[in-house]
C-alpha cells in the first residue's frame, strides 16, 4: 500500500473507532501531516485526502480509493481493522489507542505509525 492511502486507513480508523472529529493525520514515516475532510461512521464513508487530492468512499467493508483507482477492504472489530487493498494485492492491519494508529502493511512487512 501507498503511502498516501496508509495514511487515509489511518484517519479513517481512526475516525471510526474513536469518534474522533479530527481534520488531519500524522504519518511519523513521511514526518508530515495530512489533512482530511468528511464523514465517517461505522458503515459509511466518504473523505476527501487534501494530500492526494482525492476521495475515499464507500459503504464498510468495501471502500473505492479514487486517488489509487481500486478497491480496499476495510475491516473493523473493536479497536482492531484489518483488510486488503487492491492496489498492492496485499493485506493490512492494525490497531487505534486513543488518537495514535498503528498499521502493519503486509506489503513492505513494516508497522507505520500515525497519530489523528
Amino acid at each position: 500500500m501507498n503511502s498516501g492511502a496508509r495514511a487515509c486507513i489511518a484517519y479513517i480508523v481512526a475516525r471510526a473507532i474513536s469518534d474522533s472529529k479530527a481534520s488531519h493525520a500524522y504519518d511519523y514515516s513521511e514526518s508530515k501531516y495530512v489533512a482530511f475532510t468528511g464523514d465517517v461512521t461505522t458503515r459509511e464513508v466518504n473523505v476527501y485526502d487534501y494530500g492526494r487530492r482525492c476521495y475515499c468512499s464507500g459503504s464498510l467493508p468495501q471502500l473505492y480509493d479514487y486517488g489509487n483507482r481500486k478497491h480496499i477492504d476495510l475491516q473493523v472489530n473493536g479497536d482492531r481493522f484489518s483488510g486488503f487493498d487492491y492496489d498492492s494485492r496485499k493485506h493490512f492491519e492494525g490497531s487505534v489507542s486513543g488518537n495514535s494508529v498503528s498499521l502493519y502493511d503486509y506489503e513492505t512487512s513494516k508497522y507505520y505509525n500515525y497519530t489523528v
